[in-house]
């Protein structure tokens, strides 16, 4: 596989949550994913002209960043903030390092956190979503997402409040399953349709682009301590959390699908990649439920991202051969 062969098929894996985030949005989602995907390619070409090296634009990373910085974006964002993520995330993290395959963590996700700590009131002012068939019909009107409102709700009081549902519906936020499973909900322009993103991911997983490793364990790893400890936030007890609602809320499907898989920020061999994902499942629970953030997907990867090196010098393949010849050694000694 080429890089642009990567590329290619996990930008188009990505195509449909986005088209989705433009259905349910309004222009405005569209014009936020161009203008990040456009920054982020002008800064890669400008980048190739300045340093006099080979012009990496046509591989599609550029593209790829780009697209993943619009999709982690709310559709109501002020243009210059994507702008400013672009940049950073190729030109500091990616080129800073050494370019493509050298960065340290993903160029996307710390391009978002960057201006989510710079510019917070941009990156919180959410978008309703609009009524199926009418896009663009209510791209003015802003809510909180259902995280966000989790968590104002649990700082109000939870006296008789049994979930995260039944605690949204008292917040003035009716939310079902059904709607965080297909994407009518706040939030960012690419995470909120779980179904989706599950097909491309699907696709990619057909296609061999990703394993299975990182998001199987980040998934189970993550959903085995909100069952376990969910409860306590209500006063169920333990074994008593809603797992399908913090899989489904926020940006954990997108995070857990296609920013964790980075290849060239996610561990080599399968064990790793193992160790990996439990960690970002483990990272993310602490930030979402203990930490000051409604959400922890974006602050979890990149914190296990500074461990990837770690992971791969403590998990290393067995050369071939190495210990076929060990295992004659004892027997001659024998």
């Amino acid at each position: 596989m080429s890089t642009s062969f990567i590329m290619g098929h996990v930008s188009l894996a990505l195509v449909p949550a986005s088209l989705w985030g433009v259905y349910v949005f309004g222009w405005r989602a569209l014009l936020v994913l161009l203008v990040s995907i456009a920054a982020s390619v002008l800064t890669e070409g400008i980048l190739c002209r300045i340093t006099s090296q080979e012009n990496t634009v046509t591989d599609g990373s550029a593209l790829l960043t780009g697209l993943l910085i619009g999709m982690n974006m709310p559709p109501a964002v002020p243009l210059f903030i994507p702008v400013v993520a672009s940049f950073f995330a190729i030109f500091v993290v990616k080129w800073t390092f050494g370019g493509l395959g050298a960065n340290w963590m993903n160029p996307a996700l710390a391009g978002r956190v960057f201006v989510f700590m710079s510019w917070t009131g941009g990156m919180t002012t959410w978008t309703l979503p609009g009524k199926l068939g009418r896009i663009g019909a209510l791209d003015t009107v802003t809510g909180p997402t259902p995280l966000g409102s989790l968590k104002t709700g649990l700082m109000n009081g939870i006296d008789g409040i049994t979930g995260p549902l039944q605690l949204l519906a008292g917040e003035g936020v009716p939310v079902t399953y059904r709607d965080l499973f297909m994407g009518n909900i706040p939030g960012c322009i690419g995470e909120v349709s779980a179904l989706l993103l599950l097909a491309g991911a699907l696709y990619m997983l057909v296609r061999k682009i990703i394993t299975w490793h990182i998001p199987l364990s980040y998934a189970l790893s993550f959903a085995l301590l909100v069952w376990v400890f969910g409860g306590n936030r209500y006063g169920l007890g333990l074994f008593h959390g809603d797992v399908l609602f913090h899989l489904l809320s926020g940006g954990f499907m997108l995070g857990a699908l296609f920013m964790a898989t980075d290849m060239a920020t996610s561990p080599i061999t399968n064990r790793g990649k193992l160790i990996y994902g439990v960690g970002c499942g483990f990272m993310t629970f602490l930030i979402r439920f203990f930490g000051s953030f409604p959400e922890g997907v974006s602050l979890a990867i990149i914190f296990m991202n500074i461990f990837v090196p770690l992971i791969d010098r403590l998990i290393k393949p067995t050369t071939f051969g190495v210990a076929k010849a060990g295992r004659k050694a004892k027997e001659e000694a024998r």
